[in-house]
């Protein structure tokens, strides 16, 4: 898919997590990268993060989760999404923190592109996010 504009990416912090150092590192680096970047932060309920990925209209939506919850709170991110009307087909979903390895495929299947691990290097989200778009 291609865009017109600046890639403009959401990056949120889904449930209870408090730690958001990593969701920072990859939000300011999308933005030196010359991305548009929305930041919630920590605490962001899956209603709260589909209204803001509506609202700001946006490409890209980033999950950042430690906690473990994530087979249990992204599909409620993705329905709250849908009931909205947005499109997770069009919008790029990606997420990182603390996914299991037996986790990854059922992650991919409700349809985040990409899974991404404590010390991934942010050069390969960028890249990861701009060949979406190229």
């Amino acid at each position: 898919m291609k865009l017109n504009q600046a890639v403009k990416v959401l990056i949120a912090k889904p449930g209870l997590d408090g730690h958001d150092r990593g969701a920072k590192v990859v939000a300011r680096s999308l933005r030196d990268a010359g991305m548009e970047v929305i930041y919630t932060g920590i605490r962001q309920t899956p209603k709260m993060i589909a209204e803001t990925a509506l609202q700001e209209d946006v490409n890209v939506v980033g999950l950042s989760i430690l906690s473990g919850a994530h087979l249990e709170i992204f599909p409620k991110i993705i329905k709250e999404m849908e009931d909205r009307d947005i499109n997770i087909n069009e919008v790029l979903l990606f997420c990182g923190g603390i996914i299991p390895d037996e986790d990854v495929e059922r992650v991919k299947k409700m349809g985040f592109h990409g899974v991404f691990g404590p010390g991934s290097d942010t050069r390969d989200i960028i890249k990861f996010i701009n060949d979406f778009f190229s």
